[in-house]
């Protein structure tokens, strides 16, 4: 035990991250939060609901609203469990890349080299390829969507569905041809894990995931979690709501079957945002920081993406794929978002992930299919606003910075004289010495002076881009270096851009 708690401190000492702009707090933000989750809620019958925010690795706000119980009454608190359903999904995914980390698998491999009784199956051509570890990982394997059908197998015993595999399935189309999700997929992962570990699907992702992170309250087998801590799950029906059964845990556990509480899930959501960004020093999380950041791989069949969000902003497209066990959404304002919901018999939730923030926020309810994305957007919405959600600033590199010092040097003197003998070879021919004074100065006219002190952006190590307010306008500038050593500049940008 003392190994475990100093593991977790360790753990829970690493989630600070580089340091970036100061956030607001979200506590003053509490009335305005209760009430977007007490309107969703009305309008939907729900009867329970807890939201989170996790920043920097620790759960920062957290809002608990209506009944654990309807027939007892219990408030939902944070330590409420509630089974997240297809939120399962990213555990199954971290299982199976720590196998891979570990060797004991390959992502292409062929799934029936760990599940024998899917050797033999009948694919829709002769020409397709066998179903890989990675095809099921990306809901591309070609099987047909099943959310309704694959919930209700969560009890399903072990022997019961190596006979289902064993009899072989229909396919909707061949393996690797598009995202299409199915649970089935991952029912099949968890035996992958299964046969790989010699031990239940469960027994990995608990003592190799849950135990190291302190999810002490969270697990598969939820008939031995305390009934005062469980939020029944209901559905409404006929204008009432009416109790579902309680599903054993089973074969299908790996695509939904987890329960969790909001004080714990955020463990794991702490532990999931501290892989960003890229930096040095010791991993000592349940598995490296870099194949977390793997998550956001996937079979990269996109589709246009529109916001979980109140009125659903159609002027902010995005596009969406699925990585593994999350949803990959590149937004026009948040940049990558790693995403997703939970629909089961009882339970509804949602979860986002900003990386480039630090953060992530997750509701949790107890009615069936109630998937909460639209308030936990519309919230995410609302502490970007208020400065809660803070965008983390790229560093600025040495090089990038020293080659904006010339570029200011450049446009102070109206001459490239300051970038002799720091440029890459494509530099003189994309535009002579003569043509750049020619350009310079026509800029300069039409901007007038300009206040070339503000800083320079980093898009990365080695670009970046900067903006100036002139007397006529402003100066869009951008840096790119080349890859070369020694580093060179590659090209340079002065745009204007007039006042309005």
């Amino acid at each position: 035990m003392r190994f475990k708690a100093l593991l977790l401190a360790l753990l829970t000492a690493a989630l600070p991250l580089p340091a970036q702009a100061q956030a607001a707090d979200p506590a003053p933000l509490d009335g305005e939060i209760g009430a977007i989750l007490s309107k969703w809620m009305a309008e939907n019958h729900i009867p329970g609901m807890v939201f989170g925010l996790v920043k920097d690795g620790r759960l920062a706000y957290v809002k608990a609203e209506g009944v654990q119980d309807i027939a007892l009454k219990r408030p939902v608190t944070p330590d409420t469990l509630f089974r997240i359903a297809s939120m399962t999904k990213a555990f199954t995914a971290m299982a199976i890349l720590k196998l891979r980390d570990e060797g004991r698998l390959a992502l292409d491999d062929p799934a029936d080299r760990y599940v024998p009784e899917m050797r033999g199956w009948t694919y829709p051509t002769s020409d397709s390829p066998r179903i890989t570890i990675r095809d099921l990982l990306t809901h591309s394997a070609g099987f047909v969507t099943d959310d309704p059908w694959g919930d209700r197998q969560t009890p399903l015993s072990q022997s019961a569905f190596t006979a289902y595999l064993r009899g072989g399935v229909p396919f909707t189309r061949a393996p690797e041809m598009r995202h299409e999700y199915a649970n089935l997929g991952y029912a099949i992962l968890g035996r992958v894990i299964a046969n790989i570990t010699k031990a239940p699907y469960r027994t990995f992702v608990e003592q190799r995931l849950l135990t190291p992170l302190g999810m002490t309250a969270s697990g598969f087998d939820v008939l031995v979690h305390p009934k005062d801590k469980r939020a029944v799950g209901y559905r409404w029906e006929n204008e009432a709501w009416a109790e579902e059964p309680t599903m054993k845990d089973g074969a299908f556990n790996a695509m939904g079957g987890l329960e969790v509480s909001a004080t714990d899930y955020a463990k794991w959501l702490g532990f999931i945002t501290s892989a960003w960004p890229p930096r040095d020093g010791e991993d000592v999380g349940p598995a490296k920081r870099a194949t977390v950041r793997q998550i956001m791989r996937g079979a990269n069949n996109a589709a246009v993406f529109h916001r979980y969000a109140t009125g659903g902003d159609k002027q902010c497209p995005g596009a969406i794929a699925y990585g593994m066990g999350w949803r990959v959404i590149t937004d026009c304002d948040y940049g990558t978002v790693l995403a997703h919901g939970g629909g089961y018999p009882g339970y509804g939730s949602h979860v986002m992930v900003l990386p480039e923030y630090g953060a992530a926020l997750f509701a949790l309810t107890n009615k069936t299919y109630a998937g909460p994305s639209q308030p936990v957007w519309d919230i995410a919405a609302l502490l970007t606003a208020k400065g809660v959600l803070v965008k983390r600033t790229e560093p600025v590199s040495q090089d990038l910075a020293s080659f904006y010092a010339a570029a200011q040097a450049v446009w102070a003197a109206g001459t490239i004289d300051a970038l002799t003998g720091r440029v890459a070879m494509n530099f003189p021919m994309d535009r002579t010495a003569a043509n750049w004074a020619k350009v310079l100065a026509e800029t300069r006219t039409k901007s007038g002076t300009c206040d070339t002190a503000a800083p320079i952006t980093a898009e990365g190590a080695m670009s970046g881009t900067f903006t100036w307010t002139c007397e006529k306008g402003s100066i869009k500038g951008t840096v790119l270096l080349a890859p070369t050593r020694p580093i060179t500049l590659q090209s340079l940008g002065f745009a204007f851009e007039a006042k309005d």
